[in-house]
């Protein structure tokens, strides 16, 4: 079930319905959780037994720390945390990959070995419900959180469907004080949600599925015909397409829990108006690089232990961010760039500190320029089926080389003209939030808006493709 199907605003409403007749905040919560596993369900139901195991390990985790008696024995539950949440997720996510990579390397030893075919297949959202979980019982550890009283919130908590699949993902201290006292949508939050869940189909229907998604296709489908221009045009549709889809899921997510009465945190912030690369993954994915920075970067020393240090754990903490997006060495790879370019950047700040020029507004402008320009080069490993297309189209970027009629001259037109819209819209929000540049429009302008996106949701975008972030 995902939000761009009449079935989800089917059950939205049935959820809303009876979220409107239960009066009792108990029933009403084991009412969401209920429907968060049918929500789930939807996919692949024997799969809801793996959010069980999460949920049951992490509860009695917690309850192991807050009795355990010695520094040795809250150890041992955190352990036990850590082998039965990266273990499933591990399984699951990468046991294809390591198997592979195990093969290859007995091949270049010159032992032949053929494995036996593995079948397994990917849970939706497991790398979002494992991070949530874990930071819970990780906070519990660190005395940053107390263990939860009540077993129905925490397992609400980690199944919560708006955001189950692909996040936000979400802290227990976020989410803990939301269930404290009885909460249900009021007539603004049910607009403003309802609003958020109009504007993130539409990026995600008409923008990412209609527009941009074709275009990325036929460049990427065929990699090694694409010349310069050709490149260039795939590249910025699918970093239209990525942004547009999972921002617009994030959108639909928060605008859901709104009219549920709950607060989700945002997930993008304007992120191709970054400047530099620190900027940019304090704007992309919010929860996913805050979950790093906390629970990765951070424990492994961060910037405290010297320059050398920091750069390797930057690199690192990258390189295993990339990993979380999928088995593949292309998702590596893209971790890795993100992690020379903060390491870079951090250099050169070392360096010669911020020169007051580079915060003039022709400068910051250019400056956002080139991250975004630097970022789309990491998309192509991204978005690559293979090495040799990545290179190729990478070569084809810097280097140039003869278009091959790939793209016809309004489908370069048409990406260009939306991607600069799409920076503008960000530049113009970059220091501001999308609820107040919303309340910031006048009322006839958010008329017009919300209900040129309902027809253009009505008279369809592209093909009913799934959310991008479903498969990590």
């Amino acid at each position: 079930m995902v939000f761009n199907s009449l079935t989800f605003l089917g059950f939205l409403a049935v959820m809303l319905a009876l979220d409107r007749v239960l009066t009792s905040w108990r029933a009403r919560k084991l009412h969401l959780l209920v429907a968060s596993y049918a929500f789930y369900a939807a996919w692949n139901p024997p799969l809801v037994v793996l959010i069980w195991v999460s949920t049951l390990v992490d509860w009695f985790a917690a309850k192991g720390m807050a009795r355990a008696r010695t520094p040795a024995g809250k150890r041992a539950w955190l352990l036990a945390s850590l082998i039965s949440n990266l273990g499933l997720l591990g399984f699951f996510k990468y046991a294809g990959f390591l198997l592979e990579g195990f093969t290859s390397l007995l091949t270049a030893m010159g032992v032949h070995y053929q494995p036996p075919p593995l079948s397994i297949v990917l849970p939706v959202g497991i790398s979002f419900y494992t991070f949530q979980t874990l930071s819970y019982t990780i906070d519990v550890y660190r005395g940053h959180e107390r263990p939860w009283d009540s077993f129905v919130d925490f397992a609400l908590f980690v199944t919560f469907f708006p955001q189950l699949v692909a996040g936000p993902i979400v802290r227990a201290r976020e989410f803990h004080p939301q269930f404290e006292e009885p909460r249900r949508g009021g007539a603004a939050q049910l607009g403003w949600g309802s609003a958020l869940i109009a504007f993130g189909l539409f990026e995600k229907v008409v923008l990412a599925d209609g527009l941009f998604a074709p275009i990325a296709d036929q460049v990427y489908s065929k990699a090694l015909r694409a010349g310069f221009a050709e490149a260039w045009t795939g590249t910025l549709a699918f970093s239209g397409q990525i942004f547009c889809d999972f921002a617009g899921y994030s959108t639909c997510a928060v605008g859901v829990a709104l009219c549920l009465g709950f607060n989700l945190p945002d997930n993008f912030r304007a992120p191709y108006a970054a400047v530099g690369f620190s900027d940019f993954w304090r704007r992309w994915h919010v929860s996913l690089s805050g979950w790093l920075r906390d629970y990765l970067y951070i424990p492994l020393g961060g910037n405290r232990r010297g320059p050398g240090r920091t750069y390797v754990n930057l690199m690192f903490t990258m390189l295993l961010g990339g990993l979380w997006h999928g088995a593949s060495w292309m998702f590596v790879i893209w971790g890795g760039l993100h992690g020379l370019y903060l390491a870079v950047e951090r250099r050169l700040r070392t360096s010669f500190g911020e020169p007051a020029w580079t915060r003039a507004p022709l400068a910051s402008v250019a400056l956002a320029l080139g991250t975004y320009a630097l970022v789309c080069l990491t998309w192509v490993f991204f978005r690559s089926r293979d090495m040799a297309s990545a290179a190729h189209l990478s070569r084809a970027m810097l280097a140039g080389a003869p278009d091959s009629g790939l793209l016809g001259p309004v489908d370069h037109a048409l990406v260009l003209g939306l991607s600069a819209a799409i920076l503008a819209s960000h530049w113009r929000s970059r220091h501001s939030t999308l609820a107040a540049v919303w309340e910031r429009t006048p009322r006839w302008a958010r008329v017009l808006a919300l209900a040129s996106f309902l027809v253009l949701l009505a008279l369809g975008g592209g093909d009913d493709r799934a959310f991008i972030y479903f498969q990590f």
